[in-house]
């Protein structure tokens, strides 16, 4: 049996018009901070273009073993860490992720405001969706251990499609619940043991 290593470096992705704000990613921020002083946390803000998002998260995990890295991703955040997860082998948790955000996204081209700052705007543009499709690694067995944290109530996303999208993944199936997966907290205990946290 192969003892998994455990993981020094942990990157969160927020999902699409969400940031490092999001409830989410504080809550694993904090709970790193707390019960895993010695790991390295990162919680970039996305820009809007997929493309540069993933330079900005390469550039910026460059530097870090790709053996003792984890990454979890919430909503077009999944969609990332399973990309990031095959650019580094290493095991990726996806909450409620996007499985198809080429064909989800294309109705939001255009303006469009962040979602813990209304005043602040960002624009869609059309060729994101492009840049969606090249990051695609959903025809490619994952490069690593998957595990899938997923609502069936999401109102924004089909769960049996995420279902889908992982066929490899160990998946804690929600009943009820919803996008926004409030209860992420009661679940961060299974996020950390399946990371094997140090």
């Amino acid at each position: 049996m192969t003892t998994t290593q455990p993981v020094t470096h942990l990157l969160y992705l927020h999902g699409f018009r969400s940031s490092p704000q999001s409830a989410k990613a504080r809550q694993m921020a904090a709970h790193v901070a707390q019960r895993h002083p010695d790991v390295t946390f990162w919680c970039p803000q996305l820009p809007p273009s997929p493309r540069e998002a993933m330079e900005l998260v390469a550039q910026g995990i460059a530097q870090w073993p790709g053996a003792a890295m984890g990454v979890v991703g919430s909503s077009l955040g999944g969609f990332y860490a399973s990309w990031v997860a095959h650019h580094k082998r290493c095991p990726s948790v996806m909450l409620n992720p996007a499985a198809h955000p080429a064909r989800d996204l294309a109705r939001y081209i255009g303006e469009q405001t962040a979602w813990h700052d209304p005043a602040e705007r960002f624009y869609f543009r059309p060729e994101y969706i492009d840049e969606l499709r090249a990051l695609d690694t959903s025809s490619q067995p994952p490069a690593s251990r998957e595990l899938a944290i997923i609502a069936k109530g999401d109102e924004v996303l089909d769960w049996r499609e995420m279902v889908a999208r992982y066929p490899h993944a160990r998946v804690l199936l929600q009943e009820g619940g919803e996008h926004a997966l409030v209860n992420f907290e009661e679940y961060l205990p299974a996020v950390v043991e399946f990371l094997a946290l140090a």
